[in-house]
């Protein structure tokens, strides 16, 4: 039987399917001298041998573009392919302050491309500007990444930024492929059922979704102890809110992460959620909760108990691959 983090699922008009789980590069790039080459091409090589088959990253995450491609070069020499999985990075964040002129992205892009051991590169994202112009403007980032798209160098454009008004904006240009939105769906906040995926999905667009265990608040351990050891005030309302569905995972017989993980993974408007493991046991205990079983009527539950719009939608959405380009 298939693991439902392994169907496959459209990214929109791309062409492209993907996992709905896919590796998130983040933590990999920005854990600190203590942590190792060796640890982090590990974990990416435990997300590959699962059955992932999306990594996404960026220049601006420390040395994760450099230590994915370590890891690539290591799979790619024990039989993988590069046709078999799809890479997306950015541009935009590299430097400090951020560079979206077209100058920057085309050194970015080629830094990405020799760090990540490709020629081409399945998605490029502009990364979190603080205002759209730079990078939509002719001398920007956007008509090069549009050029290079053309030319092969990429396969799809994307935006990686918080605000839902600049991800409305692009997506109704038309020239936008790809959405990443954070923070935004999981099972404290769903804003972004409202203020991305409607346009993407207008759009023909697919949406990726970042940091979705609320910054540790529903990563399975008490979310009191998560708060504790980021100094938050217990009596936050979504400390407490965080507090009060891991008990009502725990009392069901499962964990938060579990709960959490299909609640995204439900949502059929996002083609891929990304795990922001640093360990090889993160990736392991992720895909064991992404396929714990829950009884359907949870679902339910959580929508009446909760409130929470979307946990009663029905069974996991997904499709198989049926021959869509990778």
């Amino acid at each position: 039987m298939t693991h439902p983090y392994l169907s496959k699922r459209p990214l929109g008009r791309t062409g492209l399917v993907v996992t709905p789980l896919g590796f998130g590069g983040g933590w990999i790039g920005s854990r600190g001298s203590h942590y190792s080459d060796a640890q982090a091409v590990a974990t990416v090589l435990r997300a590959l041998e699962s059955g992932l088959d999306l990594i996404d990253t960026s220049g601006g995450y420390g040395d994760s573009e450099r230590r994915i491609g370590l890891a690539l070069e290591s799979w790619y020499r024990n039989g993988g392919c590069r046709e078999d999985i799809v890479l997306s990075t950015k541009t935009g964040s590299r430097t400090h302050p951020h560079d979206y002129s077209s100058g920057a992205t085309l050194k970015s892009v080629d830094e990405s491309r020799r760090l990540l051991k490709s020629d081409w590169l399945d998605i490029l994202m502009i990364h979190d500007p603080a205002d759209l112009e730079p990078a939509l403007a002719p001398g920007g980032a956007l008509p090069v990444l549009l050029r290079l798209k053309k030319q092969g160098v990429i396969r799809a454009v994307g935006l990686g930024v918080r605000a839902h008004e600049f991800h409305r904006r692009c997506l109704a240009t038309g020239l936008f492929d790809v959405s990443l939105t954070y923070l935004d769906y999981n099972l404290l906040r769903q804003a972004a059922a409202e203020g991305v995926f409607p346009a993407a999905e207008k759009a023909g667009a697919g949406v990726f979704n970042g940091t979705s265990f609320a910054n540790g608040l529903l990563n399975g351990i008490d979310p009191l102890e998560t708060a504790a050891r980021h100094n938050w005030p217990a009596d936050r309302p979504e400390v407490q809110r965080a507090r009060a569905l891991w008990e009502f995972a725990g009392e069901r017989g499962f964990s938060l992460i579990a709960l959490n993980l299909q609640f995204c993974m439900r949502q059929k408007r996002i083609a891929s959620t990304l795990l922001g493991a640093s360990g090889p046991s993160e990736i392991e205990a992720d895909l064991q909760a992404a396929s714990e079983p829950i009884p359907d009527s949870v679902w339910t539950e959580l929508e009446e108990r909760f409130g929470i719009p979307g946990s009663g939608e029905g069974a996991f959405h997904a499709v198989q691959d049926s021959g869509a380009e990778r």
